[in-house]
């Protein structure tokens, strides 16, 4: 994306001197407008949050598929990365169109997309829907996550003119590693309480993804569409020459913090089941919430503290949480395994968030779409290429080696990072990202060079 592209943010300038006699007529025009992008802000975070649970539905369900059609944990893990394939995709051909599009426009084309995926769950119920079902949701989220993002900063700015960005970021954590934790807790209560457990989360889900659509309707609309339309270009993808060591420990942070969501949103409900010998779908959902709920506090929580910082702090969050989890397999112990997933998940919040502010301060000003892509491409390596690996160890070994082997590269990958943030003067001396929403100035005008998904299934 280049810096010609520029979408303008609309009613988000100070509004001009009115004429003598309009003086209370304008305070009222600007009231209104004001508190119409106050609900529109908490409208766009609603339906952030709801369709971001949608994708992580499926989580405590596998092992309801897995019983009732006879396919074991390489399977899952394969249904699992189509996922993965789907979020890149859409990221590179769909993320970035926002900016001369509109936000509106956008959010409700990833919802309808969700919701297609809904349809496809619920109408295809056999390995290739789920496959097909997961590549679509993937879809949608790749094309919601930086577009919500920009738009609840847009929002925030124009309801609150002159106040920073914090609600702002702190709404957009909640709403995407909240609703991502909220949707594998929904799903694994109601199929263990409710009953008909293949079918009444999407049901649900399907529910209020459409009660968000009808909220979004009257949301006002943050960016004037550029004449002429920019010319189509997927996103590029591009690595700074410079600050390699810095690029390389974000993108190793990544993964590491990728592969441990992966695990969680994927195997660890048959982990569950068959290791720990607990079957309950809600517990399952649980673990999944446990992970991403600490990972969304860790982010608010170390919201301003130094980037390397974040990352030290992460990266050794994510490595103990690690530890304690592959020994509560080989125990077996459930209580042990929701600490250390509770660790391990609030490391790799703090990680990647600390990842992302990284790129964004080694970044080009015209290039930080393309370097964020980069990161991005790294991150969903992680979530895909680690979990087949673990699925297809549990066809020699034993779920407890399996972990093992997981838990070790990942350290590996966690030690090199931090290896390479010692290594990096950038980081050293990089100050906290005390204004940034998702690795963005939150009270900065909205440019096609920024837009920067916060994206983790």
């Amino acid at each position: 994306m280049t810096t010609t592209e520029t979408a303008t943010p609309t009613d988000l300038a100070p509004p001009a001197r009115p004429a003598p006699g309009t003086r209370r007529s304008g305070a009222a025009a600007d009231w209104q407008r004001q508190r119409r992008h106050g609900r529109g802000f908490w409208v766009v975070g609603y339906v952030f949050a709801v369709t971001m649970a949608f994708s992580t539905i499926p989580a405590p369900l596998y092992v309801l598929y897995q019983a009732r059609d006879h396919f074991g944990s390489l399977l899952v893990t394969v249904i699992f990365a189509a996922y993965a394939v789907g979020v890149m995709a859409s990221l590179f051909l769909a993320g970035h169109i926002s900016d001369w599009l509109g936000r509106r426009r956008i959010v409700a084309t990833a919802l309808a997309v969700s919701m297609l995926s809904g349809i496809v769950f619920l109408a295809w119920p056999t390995v290739p829907g789920l496959i097909a079902g997961r590549v679509i949701s993937g879809a949608g989220i790749g094309m919601l996550t930086a577009t919500a993002t920009a738009y609840l900063s847009e929002l925030h700015a124009a309801a609150r003119p002159g106040q920073p960005g914090r609600r702002a970021e702190t709404v957009a954590t909640a709403a995407n590693l909240g609703g991502l934790g909220l949707g594998a807790l929904l799903a694994g209560a109601l199929a263990q309480f409710a009953g008909h457990g293949l079918q009444l989360p999407f049901l649900v889900s399907e529910a209020l993804m459409a009660s968000g659509a009808l909220a979004l309707a009257a949301t006002p609309e943050t960016v004037t569409r550029p004449r002429p339309r920019p010319r189509y270009h997927p996103q590029r993808v591009s690595v700074p020459a410079a600050d390699r060591s810095a690029f390389v420990a974000a993108g190793l942070a990544t993964v590491a913090a990728f592969a441990l969501f992966g695990l969680f949103t994927s195997l660890a409900p048959g982990f569950l089941a068959g290791t720990l010998g607990d079957r309950s779908h809600a517990l399952a959902g649980l673990a999944t919430f446990v992970v991403f709920g600490a990972a969304a506090l860790a982010q608010i929580a170390l919201g301003r503290a130094a980037t390397g910082r974040q990352l030290r702090i992460g990266l050794t969050a994510l490595a103990l949480g690690l530890a304690l989890v592959t020994i509560a397999v080989w125990l077996p112990s459930l209580t042990l395994f929701l600490l250390g997933g509770a660790l391990a998940g609030a490391g790799a919040g703090a990680a990647f968030k600390g990842s992302v502010s990284t790129v964004i301060a080694i970044a080009p000003a015209g290039r930080r779409g393309e370097t964020l892509a980069g990161l991005f491409l790294a991150a969903y390596s992680g979530i895909a290429v680690p979990v087949l690996g673990l699925g297809l160890a549990t066809q020699f070994v034993s779920a407890q080696t399996a972990v093992l082997g997981f838990a070790a590269a990942a350290m590996a990958v966690a030690l090199a990072a931090s290896r390479k943030l010692a290594a990096s003067r950038k980081l050293a001396a990089s100050p906290g990202p005390s204004r940034t929403l998702a690795g963005r100035p939150a009270d900065a005008g909205v440019t096609s060079d920024q837009p920067v998904p916060r994206q983790s299934d």
